[in-house]
This record gives C-alpha cells, sequence and structure tokens, in this order.
C-alpha cells in the first residue's frame, strides 16, 4: 500500500515586477502553511519524503512543512505548471522503497490529477492537503491500482 500526498502551494504574492515562477507567499500563505503542516503532524500523518515545484511559491510552502517533517526535499521542474500526464509520469517513477510521499505544485494540474483518482470533484484552494491511497506495492503500478481519497484538508477548516 503506498500514501500519495498532494499539497497545493499556498496563498502567494505577486509582487511588482515579478515573474510568476518567482512569487513569494503572503503572510496568510505562510501562516496556513504553518497551521496545515502542524495539523498534518498532529494528525500523525506520516511522509517518507517531499517532492517540490521548484517555483518559488511552492517551495517555499515545502520547507515550512519540512520544519515539521524534517525529511528530505527534492526539487522536480516538471511539478512547476505540471499536467496531469507530468503528475503521473513522476509517480510511476517513484523509488519502492517510499511508501508515503507529498508532492507540492500549483493549479489547476493538482486539482486535475487528484481528479483522475477520486470520484469527489476537488478543487484545491491554496495550501489544500489532498492523501490517496493506492493499493498497490509498486509505484510503477500506479495506472492499474485502485486509488481512495483518504483526506482533504482546507485551511480555512482546520
Amino acid at each position: 500500500m503506498k500514501t500519495l500526498i498532494l499539497v497545493r502551494h499556498a496563498k502567494s504574492d505577486w509582487p511588482e515586477n515579478t515573474e510568476d515562477f518567482d512569487r513569494p507567499l503572503a503572510e496568510k500563505g505562510i501562516h496556513d502553511a504553518e497551521k496545515m503542516s502542524h495539523f498534518l503532524k498532529e494528525k500523525n500523518i506520516e511522509i517518507d519524503k517531499f517532492f517540490t515545484s521548484p517555483a518559488l511559491r511552492a517551495f517555499s510552502t515545502c520547507e515550512i512543512f519540512n520544519k515539521e517533517y524534517n525529511i528530505e526535499i527534492e526539487t522536480i521542474q516538471k511539478l512547476y505548471n505540471a499536467s496531469d500526464t507530468n503528475f503521473e509520469n513522476i509517480t510511476l517513477g517513484l523509488d519502492d522503497h517510499l511508501d508515503k510521499v507529498a508532492m507540492f505544485s500549483h493549479n489547476n494540474g493538482i486539482s486535475n490529477f487528484a481528479n483522475t483518482m477520486s470520484d469527489d470533484m476537488l478543487i484545491f484552494p491554496t495550501g489544500g492537503v489532498a492523501g490517496f491511497e493506492i493499493d498497490c506495492d509498486s509505484w510503477s503500478d500506479f495506472h492499474s491500482a485502485n486509488k481512495k481519497l483518504i483526506f482533504f484538508y482546507d485551511p480555512k477548516n482546520i
């Protein structure tokens, strides 16, 4: 059994003359990421490794979560403006010794990918987190594995 956790970056700011890739987190985003990461840790949600888009807002969200988890972070360029195919290809290539992973990325891709695994219509708010149970022993079996939404959290509701 594997667990895949998807995290949309927290609320970002868009200062003048800033490229999309370099957008920082807003104060609300920092607060929400701290609150959400603490909430997940208190719920004993285990994670073996973080994978993140290198865009500043996603990477910063991941770093805030890592204050609670203190685990390895790997940046993956394909998680920036990722399509469902990007997410699937990354998931299929994960190392099988990792049972519980989290990916930090952006909308619309993260919502689209989540919706390929869920019967519920998920629309990720900034800072939203969804966890899926993947019924397989190898990530390479992801396509054919049964997938089940086990949680979906919005920072406004925790």
